[in-house]
C-alpha cells in the first residue's frame, strides 16, 4: 500500500468509514499509541465503548500532539532497525507478536516521519498493516476489535503524512501551477476585452496595498500569487461592498470577520482596514488549506464557504485532490469562476506585453505615523488644523465608520511628518459626538416580515429591533407601529 493507493478522500469522509477501538500492546515502547487510542475512542464516544464510525458532517484535523510528541519514537532504547528489519524479525508465536510488532512499526514510523524521512515511514505503515492482515481470527472477537484499532490508527498515520505533503503554508509548496485551460483562457479574454478598464485600474490601485501584503504573505509561508485576490475580490477598493454584504479589500461577511479578530462596532469596522484584514484572510487561508491541503480547493472555499466546498465534495465521491477541475464542474457558477479569474490574473501579470497589455504606474502608499487619540475627533477638523487633505486622512483611516476617531483610545494614521503638529493643537479640537439615527414610521401589514421590512428601507434586522427593542422570540404583528432607522442625520 502506498501513497498513490492511499485513497485520497476528505480527512471527515475517510475516518467515517473507520472503527475506534481499544487496542492492548504488551510492548513499553507501544505505551504511548496505546494511550492514544484510548484518548481517541473516550473521545469520541464517552461512557460508550462500542465501536462507530465517525461523522462525516466536519473536517477532521489532525491531533496537535501527535506532532509535538513525534520524536517520542526516536527516543526509545535498543531497536534502531529499519521497517524491512522489524518485518523480516516476525516469529510465528501467535496473533500477539504480530499486533505488537505492527505497533512497533507504526510508532517507528512516527520518528522516521519527524526526522523527514516520509517514504521509509510510509513504508513501516505499510508493514504494519500487511502484518495485522495475517493475524488469524478468534472465537471471543479480540483480534478483530485489535485490527480495527490497528487500522484506525494506521489510517489516521497516514493521513497527517499526506497532509503535510500537501501543507504549503509549512512545507515547500511556495508556487501555483499556472494551469491555462479553456475556462482560464474564458477568463483571460474577458480582462482583455468588456473588463479591460477594470483590470486596468485595479492593477494600478494595488501599489497602494501590494508591499505590505508580499510582506505579510512571505511571513505567513502563503504564495505571493495569492497576493492579487483583491483584484478579482474588490479590484484593490477598500470600500468595496458585495450583494452579499462582504466588505473591503478581502471581501469578509460580518461573521467571518468576527470570527478572524476584525472588530465592528458603531465606529469601527476593521473589515476595512487593508493591515487588519490581511491578516484576518492570511488566518482564514491557513485554516482552509489545514481542511483542504491544495490551494485551488482553498480559494474555491475562501469564496463560498468551506461548508458548501465540503458538500460538493461528499456528493463527488472521486478524488478531488488529485484534480481540482473535477471538483470544478460541480461548483456554484460564481465559484466556478472564482479560481479560474484568480489564475487569468496571475497568468496576465507574469507577462502582460503578451496578452496586450501596458500596464500604467502604480499608485503608491501614503507614508504615515501614528498619533495616540484619546477622545472622538472629526478627520475633517483635524486635517484643517494641521494642513493636510481631509482625504488623506480618510484614505490612510478608512476603518473609521463616521470619518472619526471612536470613544476609546486609537492610534490614528496621519501623512509622515505630521504627527507633532497635531500634538500640538489637539487641545484645541472639540470632542465629537456622533449623529442621533433619524427614524420613520411603518405600520405592519400582513406578509411582512422584519427582513421584508428592513430591505424596502435600506436598513437593517438589528437596527429595527434595537430601535424598536423587540425581544427575542416575540413576533411583530399586522398593524404594529414600528421605527425604522434610514439614514444619519449630521
Amino acid at each position: 500500500m502506498n501513497m498513490r493507493s492511499f485513497p485520497l478522500l476528505p480527512v471527515a469522509i475517510l475516518l467515517s468509514l473507520l472503527f475506534i477501538g481499544c487496542a492492548v500492546p504488551k510492548t513499553s515502547e507501544t505505551a504511548a499509541l496505546r494511550a492514544e487510542v484510548l484518548q481517541t475512542r473516550d473521545s469520541e464516544n464517552p461512557g460508550d465503548n462500542t465501536l462507530s464510525p465517525q461523522s462525516d458532517t466536519a473536517p477532521v484535523s489532525s491531533d496537535t500532539a501527535l506532532v509535538e510528541n513525534s520524536g517520542e519514537a526516536d527516543d526509545d532504547d535498543g531497536d534502531d532497525s529499519s521497517p524491512e528489519e522489524a518485518k523480516n524479525n516476525v516469529t510465528p508465536q501467535g496473533d500477539e507478536n504480530l499486533f505488537d510488532t505492527a505497533l512497533e512499526l507504526t510508532a517507528s514510523s512516527q520518528g522516521l516521519w519527524a526526522a523527514g524521512e516520509t517514504e521509509k515511514a510510509i513504508e513501516a505503515l505499510d508493514h504494519a498493516y500487511a502484518l495485522i492482515l495475517k493475524a488469524p481470527m478468534d472465537a471471543d472477537g479480540r483480534a478483530i476489535q485489535q485490527k480495527d484499532d490497528l487500522r484506525f490508527l494506521i489510517s489516521k498515520r497516514l493521513l497527517e503524512i499526506y497532509t503535510s505533503r500537501l501543507n504549503a503554508v509549512k512545507g515547500t509548496h511556495k508556487e501555483i501551477p499556472l494551469v491555462v485551460n479553456e475556462h482560464v483562457e474564458r477568463e483571460i479574454k474577458s480582462f482583455q476585452n468588456q473588463e479591460r478598464n477594470f483590470f486596468i485600474e485595479s492593477y494600478k490601485r494595488s501599489g497602494k496595498y501590494r508591499d505590505e501584503l508580499v510582506k505579510a504573505f512571505h511571513e505567513a509561508g502563503i504564495p505571493e500569487e495569492i497576493t492579487w485576490l483583491p483584484l478579482i475580490e474588490s479590484g484593490f477598493k477598500v470600500r468595496a461592498l458585495s450583494r452579499a454584504r462582504a466588505l473591503g479589500l478581502w471581501q469578509f461577511i460580518p461573521s467571518t470577520g468576527y470570527k478572524f479578530g476584525l472588530k465592528r462596532n458603531e465606529w469601527i469596522d476593521e473589515r476595512l482596514d487593508p493591515r487588519k484584514s490581511t491578516a484576518a484572510a492570511i488566518a482564514y487561508l491557513k485554516e482552509l488549506h489545514e481542511y483542504f491541503g491544495d490551494w485551488a480547493t482553498v480559494l474555491a472555499a475562501y469564496n463560498c464557504g468551506e461548508g458548501n466546498v465540503f458538500r460538493v465534495i461528499r456528493q463527488q465521491k472521486i478524488d478531488y485532490l488529485d484534480n481540482f477541475w473535477d471538483l470544478y464542474q460541480r461548483l456554484p457558477r460564481e465559484t466556478a469562476r472564482y479560481y479560474p479569474r484568480f489564475l487569468a490574473v496571475v497568468t496576465i501579470l507574469k507577462d502582460p506585453v503578451k496578452y496586450g497589455f501596458t500596464l500604467e504606474e502604480l499608485d503608491k502608499p501614503i507614508p504615515y505615523e501614528l498619533v495616540g487619540i484619546e477622545k472622538p475627533l472629526k478627520l475633517q477638523q483635524a486635517a484643517e488644523k494641521i494642513g493636510c487633505s481631509q482625504q488623506d486622512l480618510v484614505d490612510l483611516n478608512p476603518e473609521l465608520r463616521h470619518a472619526a476617531t471612536p470613544n476609546t483610545a486609537y492610534d490614528l494614521k496621519v501623512p509622515f511628518g505630521m504627527k507633532n503638529a497635531l500634538l500640538a493643537k489637539i487641545d484645541s479640537l472639540p470632542t465629537w459626538s456622533p449623529p442621533k439615527p433619524a427614524y420613520v414610521v411603518h405600520r405592519v401589514k400582513k406578509g411582512e416580515t422584519l427582513s421584508t421590512i428592513a430591505a424596502r428601507y435600506r436598513s437593517s434586522i438589528q437596527k429595527i429591533v434595537e430601535a424598536n427593542r423587540i425581544r427575542k422570540g416575540k413576533n411583530i404583528r399586522v398593524g404594529q407601529k414600528l421605527k425604522i432607522p434610514v439614514r444619519d442625520t449630521t
